[in-house]
């Protein structure tokens, strides 16, 4: 009898252990959720200064938004958004991704019209084109997401119309030349990679003389998938500006981010590194993103922010 109380005891015991492993778990996951969601909304502005331009050009400043995922009722988001246009950029680069519901549009324009003051130019990402629909997370650490055409299809042309009545050039496999400040920025942009889109339309006519016409080649990418890297690389780009990653979106402090969602190497998921492909090198400027899907409305180690990116002189 003595025997089978001891073992009793033991099992209330074991019992015990794992309802305090469990609670404990429970509270620390309830914690990192809460951490999260506080985490997503604190906007930061992260700054870098790159010496690319010709001679007696410059300083030039480059602001870099991408992965807004729009949400009506994101009035902190908007409110941001909006106060970005103190900075005086001389470009805004939006590099997609701006929405995460069908009713997102209207109030994401109204939060990026002060920002429309100013010349700036775009290309679309998924969410774009298609609404986010919930996923199990932890899919993100086996593969990148799967393209899924049979989501709701959001209404991106008339995003397309509202940026472009704000004066911003649509770069969605287009190539198009912009003379800000005296110097011609020749712009080419691609259509989003994780959807398979891409079509590459070169560069803009007579580039080719920089003596004669200084000017500096821009490459512009949603999803900075290594093949599009390496073809504006060795294409002769000047600078590529990309998001797409979330810069891992949930990360681990002192090492970084689990995935970027693409076959870029984590730790590139976020931030300014050069890209050398078949002997030529170009400096890529990857955006750790503004928002995040509304199915996955946490950040963690890893700040939603804007790029203001000041181009200077190579001499």
């Amino acid at each position: 009898m003595a025997d089978f109380s001891a073992l009793a005891d033991r099992a209330r015991a074991v019992g015990r252990g794992f309802a305090v492993t469990a609670a404990v778990g429970a509270t620390a996951g309830l914690a990192a959720a809460s951490y999260g969601i506080w985490e997503k909304n604190q906007f930061e502005l992260r700054e870098e200064t790159l010496p690319i331009l010709p001679n007696g050009f410059g300083p030039f400043r480059v602001l870099h938004l991408s992965d807004i995922h729009f949400v009506p009722g994101q009035n902190l988001k908007a409110q941001w958004l909006r106060s970005l246009a103190a900075l005086k950029p001389d470009l805004v680069v939006n590099t997609g991704d701006n929405l995460s519901h069908v009713k997102a549009i209207d109030p994401l324009l109204e939060a990026l019209e002060p920002l429309m003051e100013f010349p700036g130019v775009f290309v679309p990402g998924s969410n774009d084109y298609f609404a986010p629909r919930l996923k199990n997370p932890a899919m993100y650490l086996l593969r990148p997401s799967q393209a899924d055409r049979n989501q709701l299809e959001l209404d991106w042309p008339r995003l397309r119309a509202g940026f472009g009545m704000g004066g911003w050039l649509d770069l969605t496999n287009r190539a198009q030349s912009l003379v800000l400040k005296g110097l011609r920025f020749d712009f080419s942009g691609v259509d989003d990679p994780h959807l398979g889109l891409e079509r590459y339309a070169g560069w803009p006519r007579g580039t080719k003389n920089q003596d004669i016409t200084p000017h500096l080649r821009v490459g512009v990418i949603h999803a900075p998938y290594q093949r599009v890297l390496d073809h504006f690389t060795e294409d002769g780009a000047d600078l590529l500006l990309a998001g797409h990653t979330h810069g891992g979106q949930i990360c681990i402090p002192g090492y970084g981010a689990l995935v970027s969602n693409c076959d870029l190497p984590t730790w590139r998921a976020k931030g300014l590194n050069d890209w050398h492909s078949n002997g030529s090198t170009t400096p890529v400027n990857v955006s750790g993103g503004i928002g995040t899907s509304r199915f996955a409305p946490v950040r963690i180690a890893c700040r939603p922010e804007a790029v203001l990116l000041t181009l200077t002189a190579k001499g």
